[in-house]
């Protein structure tokens, strides 16, 4: 069995990851970001990639990455859970690179988008719906008409900062996959303001086919199963930080003459959700192990999103409750966890679709 606590490289990780976003995206400024003109934070999303070389862990040392695994990957994801810090690291260093991956890494096209997604040079995003779940049908929505792509993608994450989108599409002949770049992505009214939405539009669009109807599925489904299996890992951060906070606050918060936390009621609520965050780190260890030994995928990530999902969702719930008044004002970074929570919540699959998928893979009738 594969140990599935942090190795000392994945704690040095997080060191580095957690002291960058402690400089560089404290609560005040991911809050102050939000209302701007500028919600994603394209200076830090450099340094995390450029510099940390975050954005190419996954991808192989010759193709200019990191020569890592899923499992590192999944600690970033914490990390930026944690911080719920505005980039696009899970539709350009996940989704996106997930896929080209899964394509013919010998082929030119397809090894120098990996580059440049690895170095930071470009940022990608994969043009599906965010709610695109592993095992969906193949989207039918762009038509690919020899290289020109023409339709319409709704809510696709991360696209209104992306460089180069991934495209699946209908050709003559089948599913395809193809780079694209220039095409029009409005921004969409998001729940989670950290991390935007927005829909696509190929007009006759020019794009470079990176697989044809012989890979194209699987690629795409192979994104979409790491996606789901990484989120859980940042539905873990956002209930650690949810948890460690509220333990912080009710110390504080007196009432009474005496300190909140020290009600049994408070005390039993908060090692329940303990409980739950335990589970929860265990299922989503266990689908970035799983992904990165390629061992039981399909039923790690299934496991991991019927976990994780319901855990964070709870644990911001129970912080906005427990901080009282002040958590449910716009100036404390709660309500930031919530919507977080709840977007993620129907991200790459609800926790329904995935117990439903998990009973169809280990047999259980319905």
């Amino acid at each position: 069995m594969s140990d599935l606590l942090y190795s000392e490289v994945e704690e040095d990780l997080r060191a580095s990851v957690r002291d960058l976003f402690g400089d560089r995206a404290d609560a005040a400024s991911v809050l102050r970001r939000t209302e701007s003109t500028e919600p994603y934070d394209l200076k830090l999303w450099r340094t995390l990639t450029a510099e940390l070389g975050t954005a190419g862990l996954a991808v192989p040392e010759e193709l200019g990455g990191q020569g890592a695994s899923a499992r590192e990957l999944a600690v970033v994801l914490e990390e930026l859970g944690r911080a719920v810090v505005p980039v696009p690291f899970l539709g350009s260093a996940v989704l996106a690179t997930s896929a080209l991956l899964a394509c013919d890494t010998g082929e030119s096209t397809v090894a120098g988008l990996l580059r440049a997604l690895a170095g930071g040079e470009r940022t990608g995003a994969l043009a599906v719906p965010l709610t695109t779940w592993p095992g969906a049908p193949f989207p039918e929505t762009v038509q690919a008409r020899d290289g020109v792509l023409s339709g319409r993608i709704g809510l696709v994450a991360d696209a209104s900062v992306a460089d180069v989108l991934i495209v699946p599409a209908t050709g003559p002949d089948g599913p395809e996959l193809y780079a694209v770049q220039g095409a029009l992505a409005a921004e969409t009214t998001s729940l989670d303001l950290t991390r935007r939405l927005a829909d696509v539009t190929l007009d006759g669009v020019r794009g470079q086919l990176l697989a044809g109807p012989d890979r194209a599925a699987a690629a795409l489904e192979r994104a979409l199963l790491t996606g789901a299996g990484l989120l859980a890992s940042e539905q873990l951060g956002v209930a650690q930080w949810c948890l460690d906070e509220t333990v912080a606050y009710v110390k504080q918060r007196y009432q009474f003459g005496r300190p909140v936390g020290s009600f049994q009621a408070l005390k039993h609520r908060l090692a329940d959700l303990y409980l739950e965050l335990v589970t929860a780190r265990a299922a989503a260890r266990h689908a970035a192990d799983s992904l990165a030994t390629g061992e039981d995928v399909p039923i790690a990530v299934a496991v991991a999103q019927s976990t994780c999902a319901a855990v964070a969702v709870h644990a911001a719930e129970e912080a906005i409750q427990l901080h009282g008044g002040i958590g449910m004002t716009w100036e404390h970074p709660a309500h930031l966890y919530l919507k977080r929570a709840k977007s993620d919540e129907l991200a790459l699959g609800t926790p329904g679709r995935h117990r439903a998928a998990l009973a169809a893979l280990v047999d259980l009738p319905a």
